[in-house]
């Protein structure tokens, strides 16, 4: 009798240790997603790029990768209270220098652990330039809000689907580098498909029916993705459409319901001033029964502050990533309109970022709401 008692347990064992983990190349359980989340604090930081550098490329090419600026300024998102960075990489970083840029990767990673601060690693993007080049990058254009943010892959690459596959190596010998890294929390593999640049002298730059191409590339993402097993969750967070639909996948189009269908965590962007809006777009994605993260948002001229969008997303624990840190060479403190209407000097109203690159805030009132926000919890 006891040796079938002692068998049962052993086998139900067996069985929750199967029902706990995932098979290979498949989307997290539920309460997976949840086990994982629920032993993580409520995460809080921002979309981090170094002041000195325009772009991805400059922020890790070995000519302008600054530990010294990466440190300092890391050290002053701590001081916040701040325990998670979102960070964009590139695929011609990898093309460029494979073995130094991951050794890059893990520069950054280990002073961003120094200060108790986890990473969510960005692999793709569809947002500003559509030729990116590697070297010298531009210097930035007065006054004008991210003029040199570049895509990645980009369109020559995008555009045709034989050469998606050039990618493959780039994902998966990122994630497999980092699939057991502690200091990366989560994979976003691609930032806001099918976002096409309406800068003049660029959109004939564009991949013309670009959401046919975005999603395919999307999906042979997700599958490398999977096939390398990380013990971090994946997710491509929504970022337009109608609100109104967000949770119900039959009503979105194509590559929407594939991003939220198939992401282990929901991600997903709000610049909305009106918090009626924010709290549609979360009502929304709770519907799929996942953790959430906020990975864009601040637009203070329309409304959309700290003060405003922060206590929406702690009351429901969402993550909350706000667009820009130190203001330096994205000149991301001028809006979105600065494309199209000129701008002379600093606005009064910031767009995004936090703090100038003394390390002195625009607002004092705002760090000090920030900073109780987090040590609040």
């Amino acid at each position: 009798m006891k040796k079938l008692i002692l068998l049962g347990i052993l086998i139900s064992i067996i069985s929750c240790n199967k029902d706990s983990k995932n098979e290979i190349g498949a989307q997290w359980k539920i309460d997976k997603a949840w086990a994982w989340y629920d032993d993580q604090p409520w995460l809080v930081g921002t979309n981090f790029n170094p002041s000195t550098t325009i772009n991805q490329l400059e922020f890790w090419q070995e000519n302008t990768f600054d530990i010294e600026v990466i440190e300092r300024e890391l050290s002053w998102s701590a001081e916040l209270g701040m325990n998670l960075h979102r960070v964009y990489l590139h695929n011609l970083l990898w093309q460029q220098d494979s073995v130094g840029f991951l050794d890059r990767i893990d520069q950054y990673l280990s002073i961003s652990d120094k200060y108790n601060i986890k990473t969510m690693l960005v692999l793709l993007d569809d947002v500003w330039h559509p030729v990116p080049k590697l070297g010298k990058q531009p210097a930035p254009t007065p006054h004008v809000h991210n003029s040199g943010w570049v895509q990645a892959p980009g369109a020559a690459i995008l555009s045709d689907m034989d050469r998606h596959n050039e990618l493959e190596g780039y994902i998966k010998g990122v994630i497999t580098r980092f699939a057991n890294d502690k200091r990366v929390i989560v994979w976003d593999l691609y930032n806001e498909p099918d976002n096409v640049s309406q800068n003049e002298g660029r959109k004939d730059l564009e991949v013309r029916d670009k959401h046919i191409y975005s999603l395919a590339l999307l999906k042979k993402v997700m599958t490398w993705a999977r096939e390398m097993n990380p013990t971090q969750p994946l997710t491509t967070g929504i970022w337009k459409g109608d609100v109104n639909h967000w949770g119900t996948p039959d009503s979105l189009p194509e590559l929407d319901r594939y991003m939220l269908e198939n992401s282990d965590v929901i991600s997903f962007h709000s610049y909305d001033g009106d918090m009626n809006v924010v709290q549609q777009k979360i009502s929304e994605l709770k519907k799929y029964g996942r953790p959430m993260f906020c990975t864009e948002y601040l637009a203070r001229g329309s409304g959309n502050t700290f003060e405003s969008v922060m206590p929406l997303l702690k009351e429901n624990k969402i993550g909350a990533i706000n667009w820009g840190f130190v203001s330096g060479k994205t000149n991301t403190i001028y809006p979105w309109e600065s494309w199209y209407k000129t701008y002379t000097s600093e606005p009064k109203i910031w767009h995004h970022d936090i703090l100038r690159g003394d390390g002195t805030p625009y607002s004092k009132a705002e760090v000090q709401y920030i900073s109780k926000m987090i040590k609040a919890e």
